[in-house]
């Protein structure tokens, strides 16, 4: 690792100091002797106050069920019989929990060496005039301000820049294919000029109102989601002229110091790894610092007892919570489990090793916890690092996280052992409990709820044919090809979940029940939100196997995309796939232009598997 660097600070502002009126009478500047003695004994009250209360605090048992057995958790234990320098003296927060006299007399001495100091400070203060004072906290106002500065002007270190194959692959020889690739390109174009037109710096568009749009993950501020989302399709596609116009807003609007309470998760996929993507794409340094001030933003979110992130945290004051609804304030899998990849692009391109460490931090931790069957649960308290509610999907809540796992060890170059076991220990298990064949003969994977199998699968668990595919290269005793055939067969299921509906759109989840395969059946799972999973699906396995009916059934896709939500002023989301005349939801995700149209227009030159993968390692973040 070299040398860590100093990272650019977005634009703190230090707010000026306001005295208020003058507490004391113009025609003196110093206070009366009987003045100063009642405001020091009030304050030496105080502070005795303060680090006597230090004696009643809760013995240290309760806090013992945040030790995960990770060093600096929250208070480390040391075992008297390993380790300890004196083993016939138990420390403070020993395992038999009892105060050493000797340790307890050095704390009194402390706590009376930092009460003596502190009146010892309050006394050379009050001896000073309030135009003293004044002058030393511009003083230390003025250094920091300059710190603030100096730190700001250092730039980043320079990294090369990998020689990413295949991004400028040219047109494909076949016509009818180049002619699909221009289509899927024109829809492109229709969706970004309506936002450009119509929602220009939101986070998001409603076409059918034709105006902004956002929602709660990313807070209350207009931080222009849909143009870092769509730099590295915009890139690719060719679409210079427009990759510029958001360039431009980036480095000029894009603004992170404001009070907004964001998604963890969300920023750091959409954002954080937009421009990640659009600086290995383009190499244009604006999009590094800007990931790196947004990733300094997100730190305090990993400040909690355990170190697992919180769900939120307020960009301006770094407070953190996380959803009411995740059992019991749990933090869940596929958001903390979802930030390694980026964060280790981080630290390789700024030379800070903090960011490699949150997030190795996290995965230390899971790797010491006991799994239910061998299965990751979708919920972690960040305060005591307890499992919630044993909930385990490949869906929403917990997909990416294996995802993510499996794309370390790739962008490791294979290297990064620990992940890929942590991948393959999960896929067994999740094979084990979660993976069915339903009557009809179609796989696919339910939900594992206390004990007991959901049969029932979401859109959103349809990326896991194409990370099965990815996955089937060093998968454990040569099942390379039983892993193939697994994503295959997903993506079969996944494509009847789209095929046995009005629209050919697949709906939000669907059931295996009974007679019911593939089909939902609560009217609140029949949406499509322009989602990109089961293209992703076809995408890997098009690539893997050259098989066509994956080429011809994501321009199926499109076409049904194409037909049922397009829209005048861009493309909108359906209420129910299962009629053949549609409601719209009103909203164009930024993920339908970032991931969906990327991958359905997927179909560039053919790449050797090595050359694809390399591509991949720096891409992965949506390309790939």
């Amino acid at each position: 690792m070299t040398t860590p660097a100093l990272l650019p600070l977005s634009g703190r502002r230090i707010p000026p100091l306001n005295l208020g009126p003058p507490s004391f009478p113009h025609h003196r500047a110093t206070l009366r002797l009987s003045e100063k003695f009642i405001l020091l004994l009030i304050l030496s009250a105080f502070i005795t106050l303060c680090f006597g209360a230090f004696f009643f605090l809760p013995d240290s048992s309760k806090h013992k069920r945040f030790d995960l057995g990770l060093e600096d958790v929250l208070i480390p234990h040391v075992d008297a019989s390993k380790g300890a320098k004196n083993p016939g003296v138990f420390l403070i927060h020993g395992p038999d929990e009892h105060r050493h006299r000797e340790e307890e007399e050095r704390l009194r001495n402390k706590i009376r060496a930092d009460h003596e100091k502190a009146l010892e400070e309050a006394k050379e203060k009050l001896k000073k005039s309030r135009e003293e004072i004044r002058a030393e906290i511009q003083t230390e106002k003025n250094k920091v301000v300059q710190e603030m500065k100096t730190k700001e002007k250092k730039p980043l270190p320079p990294v090369p820049i990998p020689n990413l194959i295949g991004i400028d692959g040219g047109d494909p020889e076949d016509n009818d294919i180049r002619k699909k690739r221009e289509k899927i390109k024109e829809m492109m174009k229709h969706a970004w000029d309506n936002y450009r037109i119509y929602g220009w710096g939101h986070n998001e568009l409603r076409p059918i109102a034709r105006k902004g749009h956002s929602t709660n993950i990313f807070g209350s501020s207009q931080m222009g989601a849909t143009i870092v989302d769509a730099l590295d399709t915009l890139y690719i596609m060719g679409l210079h002229d427009e990759f510029r116009d958001g360039q431009k807003w980036i480095e000029h609007n894009l603004d992170f110091s404001v009070n907004s309470e964001v998604s963890v998760f969300e920023v750091n996929i959409r954002f954080i790894g937009g421009l990640l993507a659009a600086y290995y794409l383009s190499g244009e340094e604006i999009f590094k610092i800007k990931a790196v001030q947004l990733a300094e933003k997100l730190l305090p979110a990993f400040n909690t007892p355990t170190g697992i992130p919180w769900a939120m945290v307020n960009l301006k004051s770094g407070v953190g919570r996380n959803w009411g609804w995740a059992s019991a304030g749990s933090s869940i899998l596929a958001e903390f489990g979802t930030l390694h990849m980026e964060f280790v692009h981080l630290s390789y391109l700024t030379g800070d090793p903090v960011y490699y460490r949150k997030v190795m931090h996290i995965r230390k931790l899971l790797q010491k916890m006991d799994r239910p069957n061998g299965l990751y649960p979708n919920y972690l308290n960040p305060r005591t690092g307890r499992w919630g509610q044993y909930h385990t999907s490949v869906g929403g809540l917990g997909d990416s996280f294996y995802e993510y796992l499996l794309k370390a060890w790739l962008m490791s170059d294979k290297t990064d052992h620990e992940a890929r076991k942590m991948y393959d220990d999960a896929i067994e298990a999740i094979e084990k409990h979660l993976i069915k064949k339903s009557r009809g003969g179609l796989t696919f994977i339910g939900e594992w709820k206390n004990g007991h199998l959901e049969k029932k699968m979401g859109h959103l668990a349809c990326f896991a044919g194409g990370m099965f595919a990815l996955g089937a290269d060093g998968s454990r005793m040569d099942k390379a090809g039983h892993y193939l055939e697994l994503g295959a067969e997903i993506a079969r299921t996944c494509h009847e979940s789209y095929d046995r509906t009005a629209l050919k759109l697949g709906p939000e989840s669907f059931k295996f029940d009974g007679a019911v395969e593939a089909v939902a059946v609560r009217q609140a799972e029949k949406y499509y939100i322009l989602r990109p999973e089961v293209i992703e699906t076809y995408w890997y396995l098009w690539r893997f196997t050259h098989d066509p009916r994956y080429r011809q059934w994501g321009w199926e896709a499109a076409l049904a995309i194409e037909k049922y939500c397009r829209v005048s002023g861009g493309f909108s989301g359906v209420k129910d796939v299962y009629s053949s005349t549609p409601t719209h939801d009103d909203v164009q995700q930024s993920f339908f232009l970032a991931e969906t149209l990327n991958e359905v227009a997927g179909d560039r030159e053919p790449l050797t598997l090595q050359e694809f993968q390399e591509t991949c390692l720096y891409l992965s973040i949506y390309i790939c």
